[in-house]
C-alpha cells in the first residue's frame, strides 16, 4: 500500500489498487501512517507567481499553504516516499532543503537528525506535466 497524500478527488491516484488517496476533503495534513507516500502539496503560494501577480484581488503570503508542505515533508521522513514540488519552489530552502540541480543528478536533500533525504529534479514533461518539477525522496 501507499498513501497519495495532497491529491485531487477522481484523479489520477482514485481506484488504483494499493493506493490510499487523500483529497482536500479528508486533509492529508491528518496523515498518520502506517505507509509510505508520495506527496503532492500545494504549490501556488511556493512557486514563482507565489502572490497571484498584479491582478491579485487580495494580498498572498510567500508560503501560505496551511502547513501542507510541511506535513508532506514530516510523513515522508516518517513514513518514507517521495515529496513532488516544482524544482524552483521557495519551499525547498524555507524547510532547510537543498533544491533539486536541474540537471537530474541525485544530491542529498538534507541529513537532519539521522534522516537521509534525496533530492533531483524530474522533467516530467515526459509524463504529461507542463512543468519541471524537484522530488525529494526518503
Amino acid at each position: 500500500m501507499v498513501a497519495a497524500l495532497f491529491v485531487e478527488r477522481d484523479g489520477a491516484y482514485y481506484g488504483l489498487p494499493n493506493v490510499d488517496p487523500w483529497d482536500a476533503e479528508r486533509d492529508a495534513r491528518r496523515y498518520s501512517g502506517p505507509y509510505p507516500v508520495v506527496a503532492h502539496p500545494p504549490c501556488q503560494r511556493w512557486g514563482r507567481f507565489w502572490s497571484g501577480g498584479p491582478n491579485a484581488s487580495f494580498p498572498r503570503e510567500l508560503g501560505d499553504d496551511k502547513g501542507c508542505f510541511a506535513a508532506a515533508l514530516a510523513a515522508v521522513r516518517r513514513w518514507g516516499g517521495i515529496l513532488e514540488h516544482p524544482e524552483a519552489s521557495h519551499a525547498w530552502a524555507a524547510h532547510g532543503l537543498c533544491r533539486p540541480p536541474i540537471d537530474g543528478t541525485w544530491v542529498a536533500a538534507d541529513w537532519l537528525d539521522g534522516f537521509r533525504g534525496w533530492t533531483c529534479c524530474v522533467a516530467q514533461g515526459a509524463y504529461g506535466h507542463l512543468a519541471r518539477r524537484g522530488s525529494a525522496v526518503a
